[in-house]
């Protein structure tokens, strides 16, 4: 059999995995698995095609459809033959995004027969405050707490099942539901259910949690990028489920809206997202 397969959520962990010391090849899993059209489970190649082109969307067009199609079939091709590993070690945060992830992929590894895997969820470390993720740690801080690592037991898998049928069919009373369990089997979900649950539209404003701290950040006066980003960290709670990449697509999102809550300046009508040649630090973002 091949050696282990570290599964993580971030390029970030994924590359101080790689610099850890730890034996085995690591796998970056990339998808927004909290938003977006899908089927709980296994997807078909309908399911695929529907995520890619919405991914392009949430990217502002950085990768094509194409491009994420090839991705997402190479993901779950590699997934399907994880079960030739000696073993499978996720490694995964407390927040939204990766929780979200980790349901899935429980979910898809339980459709391919596979539920042998040990479970890494570092929620905290020592001297990182806040903590938001793995993408934190260095290397040799990653290769600490391996020793950590737990079996994923028959009900963590039944439960992530349960879970991710919830976030593929947005299934409002099911997270309700969810949000509220106590002794979870895995204990960071019902939090990252509620932090979903707050990027429900406010009925007032029409905002989820995440737009209106992102418009909270502009009205009060930063305008780059990056000092949004640095407003919107510091207002939000801990563990931070997003990253750059979502948040420019809320901030993008403000300004597609009839009449438009902000205004972008800059070499393109939208932030650019992953690979562009455009200067972010050039851009100025104001309200609407």
């Amino acid at each position: 059999m091949k050696s282990i397969l570290h599964i993580t959520s971030g390029d970030c962990a994924g590359s101080s995995l790689e610099k850890s010391g730890l034996a085995g090849e690591v796998f970056v899993w990339h998808d927004i698995l909290y938003e977006g059209p899908r089927r709980p489970g296994w997807p078909d190649e309908r399911t695929l095609k529907d995520r890619a082109r919405f991914l392009e969307r949430s990217l502002a067009g950085g990768l094509s459809e194409a491009v994420l199609l090839e991705g997402l079939r190479k993901q779950y091709r590699r997934l399907a033959e994880s079960g030739s590993h000696k073993n499978i070690v996720l490694w995964f945060d407390a927040c939204l995004f990766d929780q979200s992830m980790l349901a899935h992929i429980l979910a898809c590894l339980a459709h391919q027969g596979i539920r042998k895997a040990d479970l890494l969820c570092v929620d905290a470390f020592p001297g990182i405050v806040p903590y938001h993720g793995l993408g934190q740690l260095m290397p040799d801080q990653l290769a600490s707490v391996y020793g950590n690592r737990r079996p994923v037991t028959p009900a963590q898998f039944d439960y992530a099942i349960r879970v991710d049928q919830a976030f593929a069919n947005r299934d409002q009373v099911l997270f309700s539901e969810l949000a509220a369990q106590k002794n979870a089997p895995l204990p960071w979900m019902p939090a990252a259910i509620s932090r979903w649950l707050q990027e429900k539209p406010d009925s007032a404003t029409g905002l989820g949690r995440l737009e209106q701290l992102a418009l909270n950040a502009i009205r009060a006066g930063h305008e780059t990028p990056a000092a949004i980003f640095k407003a919107v960290a510091a207002a939000d709670t801990p563990p931070q489920y997003w990253g750059d990449t979502t948040l420019w697509a809320k901030i993008n999102g403000l300004a597609d809206r009839r009449p438009p809550l902000v205004k972008i300046e800059g070499a393109a009508p939208r932030l650019p997202q992953w690979e562009s040649p455009l200067d972010l630090n050039a851009f100025r973002i104001k309200p609407g």
